[in-house]
């Protein structure tokens, strides 16, 4: 009867992982209650819930629990002793003053706690024109948040498959490196940004000659077979080869740090795309989606949004005056991930706040997510990790990581963030910490860079760190109250 009633306790959670029966996670419990409503039946109509099985009962009863206890749900504040008026006053004044000084025109906010939403509000404009709202539907160009939603997630699975070993060498991973200097090079330190790999290199400049003009196989201002793809609106098409020929070429030739320590690059990151092909069979982004974004219902996640999403669901970036002449909107801010199509394992992810809460809470869920598992805990735990303390260096597998010693004027997040949190920034304006401590999740999304980059207001404000640090003295507060 047990194991017939464990058989049927997965049956049913396939059809509604399917949504065969359309409850919704989001904003309320009606999927969970449903679902222990029709095992209830099924329990009683057999018998089960006989004396002498009350034990194993119980323990199913749990494990249904455990199973759809981890998808996000919409709370107020006040159900987690938060109060909901500090919460909402001081959220507002920072964002307030941010607005006001131009830091940049609007931005998104998402605070979670145990996967329960309790904060969720867009604010200001798409530009400075005042003409589009910022709605909580909108995308946002996530920059190197890319790094860890697209590339490490990828490594992370492939590391599970037993298709990728980070303590191998760089060389045994991509063939067109295993003549070149870069052939020895540990991939747990390449991850941890201590692979003696140079910070970045400009494709898009590296392509001109001195006197300003495109190089032969890389960028023309005419369209034709050899130059099929669309850098630019302003008539810039890019080389059929390109990425192999150059791009590759480039990072393959560039020197290499004399002295091993951190260094923040993102050169091994354009390669890790043509790895995750090689090695699955499916194009970087085709695999992304099959096995994280589509199951997760991160619906807004994805590259070359502007193919997928009318525009003015879009927040543009940065009024390019430099390379690709327009104002960026649809279309990767990063110059080297557009040189690789709007795809690469740097730069190119769009998404709302609340599909980049799906990937994050199932990180902190230890992989799980509305009752799928897609990583172990164990291969989070790895990644995530301070990998060389002993070096100075902060970084986990991919992930960013709190400073060893905190600086408030270097820290994109609070003091109180626990060692064990993780998450990483990005160029755009935008940051997702994850706290595995207390299971705070905290996303904040803007495009500081509109319409320059040069705009560092976000950084001298202090925006971000003043809102999770709000929130942490919250929590603590809450916790307080809790045991009064």
């Amino acid at each position: 009867m047990i194991l017939f009633s464990r058989n049927l306790l997965l049956l049913f959670h396939h059809f509604l992982s399917k949504k065969f029966l359309d409850f919704k996670p989001i904003g309320c419990g009606f999927r969970r209650l449903s679902w222990l409503f029709l095992f209830g039946i099924f329990l009683f109509v057999n018998g089960a819930f006989s004396q002498n099985q009350g034990g194993d009962i119980a323990e199913i009863l749990e494990s249904v629990e455990k199973l759809h206890g981890n998808e996000l749900v919409v709370v107020d504040p006040g159900s987690l002793e938060i109060d909901r008026q500090v919460l909402e006053s001081g959220i507002h004044s920072i964002i307030r003053e941010a607005l006001d000084s131009t830091a940049f025109p609007g931005c998104q906010i998402l605070l979670a706690k145990d996967g329960k939403i309790f904060y969720e509000q867009s604010f200001g404009y798409h530009t400075y024109d005042h003409q589009v709202e910022v709605k909580n539907s909108d995308l946002y160009d996530l920059a190197s948040i890319t790094k860890t939603t697209a590339a490490t997630l990828a490594l992370m699975k492939l590391y599970e498959n037993g298709d990728f070993d980070p303590d191998l060498l760089m060389g045994t991973y991509f063939p067109n490196l295993a003549r070149s200097n870069k052939k020895k090079l540990i991939m747990r330190e390449v991850l941890a940004h201590q692979g003696r790999l140079k910070s970045w290199i400009p494709y898009w400049s590296e392509s001109k000659r001195k006197n300003g003009k495109y190089k032969a196989r890389t960028v023309s201002s005419d369209s034709s077979a050899n130059y099929p793809f669309k850098l630019s609106e302003s008539g810039l098409y890019m080389h059929k080869n390109f990425i192999e020929r150059k791009l590759y070429k480039i990072i393959k030739r560039s020197k290499l740090l004399k002295k091993k320590e951190y260094v923040y690059s993102g050169l091994s990151f354009y390669l890790y795309p043509d790895l995750i092909q090689r090695i699955t069979g499916k194009p970087f982004d085709e695999f992304l989606q099959e096995e994280f974004y589509q199951p997760l219902g991160a619906k807004t996640m994805g590259f070359n949004a502007g193919k997928y999403f009318p525009l003015e669901r879009i927040v543009p970036t940065e009024v390019d005056t430099f390379f690709r002449m327009q104002t960026l909107q649809g279309v990767v801010h990063d110059e080297g991930a557009a040189m690789m199509k709007g795809i690469s394992g740097n730069a190119g992810l769009f998404s709302n706040a609340r599909d980049l809460a799906k990937v994050y809470q199932m990180l902190l869920n230890g992989g799980v997510y509305e009752g799928r598992q897609y990583l172990k805990a164990s291969t989070i735990k790895e990644f995530t990790k301070c990998q060389y303390p002993e070096d100075g260096n902060r970084r986990g597998m991919g992930f960013d990581k709190p400073l060893l010693v905190y600086d408030e004027a270097k820290s994109s997040v609070a003091k109180q963030a626990s060692p064990q949190s993780f998450g990483h920034s990005g160029y755009t304006g935008t940051l997702v910490w994850a706290d595995p401590a207390n299971g705070l999740l905290f996303i904040f999304l803007s495009n500081r860079v509109h319409p320059t980059r040069n705009n560092r207001k976000i950084y001298t404000l202090n925006v971000r760190p003043r809102i999770h640090n709000l929130v942490y003295d919250l929590l603590e507060q809450a916790q307080v109250n809790s045991q009064e």
